[in-house]
């Protein structure tokens, strides 16, 4: 990015993120992986270059990714069809072998190694590492009957996260990637909804930043205007009223118990954007939504 800038605008970038670098030092930041930005190679190269940079300038990133347009082409291969009731994948046992080999395989893999091959420390895990994240199955509400509740399959609800394993990670320097995957009491596994792991995670950790990178600009109204900055109330009212629906309630709903859960910020940006995560968090000029505490 900065290759096409004359050294005048190139020392002008570097000098704008010099506040922000000293005001993020050594705090958490959260980022939730997916969406184009996990498939489009230039998208996937940026991101793993911001992961690294943010690290080398003190920041302590952990990334939690999905995988959904994975785990659909795989279904595809063996004959079936994703499906998903209020934004959550519906998980039957084959379905889960396949989230498990595809989220905590081949994406976690993918993800390690490209950062790894930009000079970061990353190290891949699940939820089963450890116990790291302990879960129990979901049942959800019917929208149209909230008495009804609906079994999705080996869809887990978060129960604890220990988050011993990322401090002892972060005393190394390393960058930890991590797949939504949890373990019930009797070792089954639950998929997990990575924005639910990531909002949660920030929780959980104390985090200064939860950042969710969407196929969206961000939050945008029934006209489709972009909200650059919102509440957790005004959310609250474009759920009742529609506007926000099907895969963006979870996400949604994650940032909202971030935010109110002490995240000092909440950031929903666009992943579809190069460097998109420098510019959110190293700029004036952000690329999407900031969900404010009150």
């Amino acid at each position: 990015m900065l290759d096409t800038l004359a050294p005048a605008l190139k020392a002008g970038v570097l000098a704008e993120a010099l506040p922000y670098i000293q005001r993020f030092y050594d705090k958490t930041i959260v980022v939730k992986y997916g969406g184009n930005a996990m498939t489009d190679p230039k998208l996937k190269d940026s991101f793993a270059r911001d992961v690294v940079l943010l690290k080398l300038v003190g920041m302590n990133p952990v990334v939690v990714h999905g995988g959904g347009p994975q785990i659909d082409d795989l279904l595809k291969r063996v004959g079936k069809q994703g499906k998903f009731i209020q934004g959550m994948r519906v998980t039957d046992e084959e379905t889960m072998d396949i989230v498990e080999m595809v989220l905590g395989g081949q994406v976690n893999k993918e993800i390690v190694n490209l950062i790894n091959r930009h000079g970061g420390k990353a190290v891949g895990l699940t939820g089963q590492d450890g116990n790291f994240i302990r879960a129990k199955k979901l049942l959800m509400p019917n929208k149209d009957n909230p008495e009804e509740l609906i079994d999705i399959g080996q869809v887990g609800e978060i129960t604890s996260i220990d988050p011993s394993i990322i401090a002892f990670l972060d005393t190394g320097d390393f960058i930890p990637v991590i797949a939504p995957i949890g373990v019930g009491v009797d070792s089954d596994t639950f998929n997990i909804n990575a924005d639910v792991v990531a909002g949660k995670l920030a929780e959980i950790l104390g985090a200064e930043k939860l950042v969710l990178l969407t196929n969206t600009p961000g939050v945008l109204d029934k006209n489709g205007t972009l909200l650059t900055g919102i509440t957790p109330k005004q959310i609250d009212e474009m759920v009742a009223d529609g506007t926000l629906s099907g895969g963006m309630l979870p996400k949604i709903s994650s940032a909202v118990d971030a935010a109110r859960s002490g995240v000092k910020s909440v950031h929903i940006i666009d992943g579809r954007v190069e460097h998109a995560l420098l510019l959110e968090i190293l700029t004036d000029d952000g690329v999407g939504t900031l969900i404010k505490s009150k």
